[in-house]
């Protein structure tokens, strides 16, 4: 069994103690009053730039990757720089992007879209490119000061075992990776170790074209993107279709529903299985969430069901599409005008294979995990902030089956 993967999440460790210094001067009640409270406004308006910038310092997870993304970073350590920007081309056109460098990694254009608002007085825009995400409700969410903690949802960022472009050949195969999805790695098409896939990704936005309308209280989003929920996408051979219904029938409840079904596994990888090229092993999933606000306080609420459909190829074989369900629960309440605590309580569950391993007895494909959280956060100004939490995650496998971690963040935005 090949060991872990480098740590590339603590290289950029070397810069956090200039970049805290530097943030932690600006937090300084006589050097805020001097920073920025507004985004960057040029050419009368038509163009407009802000940024955001994170930096997250917390323990090393090099044994559990509880928090490890689909980048290859510790989501409890990172460094976030990011610039966005918006230009007015027409009155109802806009360019809108972002382009980002997590760990001083190389830039990346986060979002790049074109929108189109064909008429003014109706709610309705097309956007076209790497666009914002329709499925869910947390993926909306997730870089902005609205994540009021500083870890992700199970959902959204822990690497279950599965992979897009590399199949097991056996349920063994499966068995052998559960709780290894820091760096899974199978006999079928690619031969490498890489991470496997979340259930939805909120780190990476897909490429397609959206449509969305509101009126009154209801809103109603469809797109069409070249990837899946957990495999984003550039360019595919398959296609994903997303709908999104949100309903807000009181002041301060919002319910939302959600739908998706795209193509996940490689051609490559159908082709290495010896699976019928004309058939479609898609991901499918649907999701359900709820938002009630109401003085001070927020409650949310969701859940994902998700399935993957898999090629069969050998004995003990995966007969089954393999299917997991996410649910979380956060609140955040404001018991000072600058200071706020808050808390979520998620887990994620897998459904079961039976293979030679474990007494030929069902057990579920990946392990399932826990995971609570809690902290607060302090504006040192609107759109400065910074953030402590303490988080707690346990799952039923892996080497390490339970683990704690402490966490802060200073968060600056525009």
């Amino acid at each position: 069994m090949r060991p872990g993967p480098p740590a590339r999440a603590g290289r950029p460790l070397r810069s956090y103690a200039l970049v805290c210094a530097i943030v932690g001067l600006l937090a300084a009640p006589g050097r805020a009053q001097d920073l920025p409270s507004a985004p960057l406004s040029l050419g009368g308006g038509r163009v407009v730039l802000g940024t955001d910038i994170a930096v997250t310092v917390g323990e090393r997870d090099e044994i559990g990757w509880f928090n490890y993304t689909d980048y290859e970073h510790n989501a409890l350590r990172t460094l976030r720089l990011a610039v966005n920007g918006e230009w007015r081309i027409a009155s109802p056109i806009a360019l809108v992007g972002e382009l980002r460098a997590e760990n001083m990694s190389s830039i990346e254009p986060y979002a790049l879209y074109l929108r189109v608002r064909p008429w003014r007085e109706r709610a309705i825009d097309i956007q076209a490119g790497r666009i914002p995400p329709v499925f869910g409700a947390f993926g909306r969410r997730a870089y902005t000061n609205d994540n009021p903690l500083i870890g992700y949802p199970l959902a959204y960022q822990y690497l279950t075992a599965l992979r897009a472009d590399a199949l097991p050949a056996t349920a063994d195969d499966l068995l052998r990776m559960r709780a290894r999805g820091w760096q899974v790695n199978y006999p079928i098409g690619a031969p490498t170790f890489e991470p496997g896939v979340p259930l939805v990704t909120a780190f990476r936005w897909d490429t397609g074209v959206e449509v969305r309308a509101a009126t009154g209280g209801l809103e109603v989003a469809g797109a069409v993107t070249a990837g899946t929920l957990s495999n984003p996408r550039v360019d595919n051979d398959g296609k994903q279709l997303q709908g999104r219904v949100t309903w807000k029938p009181l002041v301060g409840l919002v319910l939302g529903g959600s739908v998706a079904r795209g193509e996940f596994v490689d051609d490559a990888a159908v082709t290495a299985a010896g699976a019928d090229a004309d058939r479609s092993f898609a991901q499918r999933a649907l999701g359900a969430d709820l938002e009630y606000s109401r003085g001070y306080g927020i409650v949310r609420a969701e859940f994902i069901w998700t399935e993957w459909d898999v090629p069969a190829v050998a004995l003990p074989s995966i007969d089954r599409p393999l299917q997991a369900n996410a649910g979380l629960i956060e609140g955040r309440y404001r018991i000072h005008p600058r200071l706020y605590l808050a808390a979520r309580a998620d887990w994620l569950g897998f459904s079961k294979v039976t293979g030679t391993l474990f007494d030929r007895q069902p057990v579920s494909w990946d392990a399932p995990v826990q995971r609570v959280e809690a902290g607060g956060g302090w504006y040192f100004r609107r759109n400065l902030v910074g953030r402590v939490t303490w988080q707690h995650n346990w799952r039923d496998g892996g080497r390490l089956r339970h683990k704690s971690f402490v966490a802060g963040q200073l968060l600056f935005w525009l």
